[in-house]
């Protein structure tokens, strides 16, 4: 149990480390923009008819704190990220990232869990049937099906969706509220109305998600079945689901279960392409605002930050886990 304990703490302080050498790495590009925080500010502003100066330049960049060294600048924020949750504000709206994120980036997480979740559900038991069932006919159609969800783009498959709905409902399904609780507080009455919508880019983020999973579990299971100690474990007469799920099933579920982060990080890249097809007011939304309109790499560097941290949680909990369930790991770090 010691060992298990020591092994806990060293995945930790990774993940610690690792979390801080994310916030260096998105500090320094949000430093790397061409132009400090207060001249593309002004720069806006001259946008908006107001003039600015050499002088007005200065005094922002002082008000900002940007004429401290960057070593200090960048200690400063992580101690608000890490200590009190505390982005700033953002460099072109003004506003607190906090507050502009809102509930946004919790949004953004729950569509893509839910799409993770759905990916696994349908892949992990569809796989491990394809993988040891011998009727060509079924391993046929679930091979086309695994590749089409890979061929076809998922913003592709969300402009057909919103077509035929279109076409057949008059309605194109797009947004994550209706009208009339867009702008209301949360409620039941409100999450009843988020639920009935959120299913589209949770199916459409878990389509290619799927098929994806598919083909990894499929793989793994092929791959274990051919082991000798399946070989031996049917010679002593295991047969069916009992030596499906002890055995090869089991053992390639672990680098399934490693993967998880990978598969999440996979997920949020594609929900922004998602989102502005959909007209998703969430995070992913957000973020290509922040990057391709607004250059406000404050607001993205927060959501960027978040997101890693996010994936380096999962890393960490499926670490433990795959210790927990897999007898080869938990022997490794156990020593039995």
């Amino acid at each position: 149990m010691l060992q298990f304990a020591r092994f806990a703490a060293v995945r930790a302080a990774m993940a610690l480390f690792t979390l801080l050498l994310v916030s260096l790495i998105v500090f320094s590009l949000m430093e790397l923009v061409p132009g400090t925080c207060a001249e593309r500010y002004l720069a806006f502003k001259n946008t908006q008819g107001s003039g600015i100066s050499i002088a007005d330049i200065e005094a922002e960049e002082r008000r900002l704190g940007l004429d401290r060294p960057f070593l200090i600048r960048w200690g400063s924020w992580v101690g608000n990220v890490f200590l009190k949750g505390e982005f700033g504000d953002s460099c072109i709206l003004r506003l607190n990232i906090n507050d502009l994120l809102g509930d946004k980036f919790l949004i953004s997480a729950a569509i893509c869990f839910a799409s993770l979740i759905l990916a696994y559900l349908i892949a992990i038991p569809v796989g491990i049937l394809s993988a040891s069932s011998r009727s060509a006919f079924l391993n046929g159609s679930l091979r086309f099906v695994s590749y089409l969800g890979l061929a076809m783009p998922n913003f592709l498959l969300a402009l057909m969706i919103m077509l035929f709905s279109t076409v057949m409902f008059g309605d194109s399904m797009t947004g994550l509220f209706s009208n009339a609780y867009r702008d209301a507080p949360w409620s039941l009455a409100k999450l009843g109305d988020f639920l009935s919508r959120a299913w589209l880019p949770v199916f459409i983020l878990g389509w290619s998600a799927t098929a994806f999973a598919l083909q990894t579990v499929r793989a793994l299971m092929l791959d274990e079945n051919d082991k000798l100690y399946v070989t031996a474990a049917r010679a002593r007469g295991l047969f069916g689901r009992r030596l499906l799920w002890r055995y090869p099933a089991r053992h390639a579920l672990g680098p399934i279960v490693n993967s998880l982060g990978f598969d999440l990080n996979r997920i949020f890249n594609e929900l922004p392409i998602v989102a502005m097809i959909l007209t998703l007011t969430e995070a992913g939304s957000l973020l290509l605002e922040s990057l391709a309109r607004s250059n406000d790499q404050q607001l993205a560097g927060a959501i960027i930050f978040l997101l890693t941290a996010t994936i380096v949680g999962l890393n960490f909990v499926t670490d433990i886990a795959l210790a927990l369930i897999d007898p080869r790991v938990r022997k490794s770090v156990m020593g039995g």
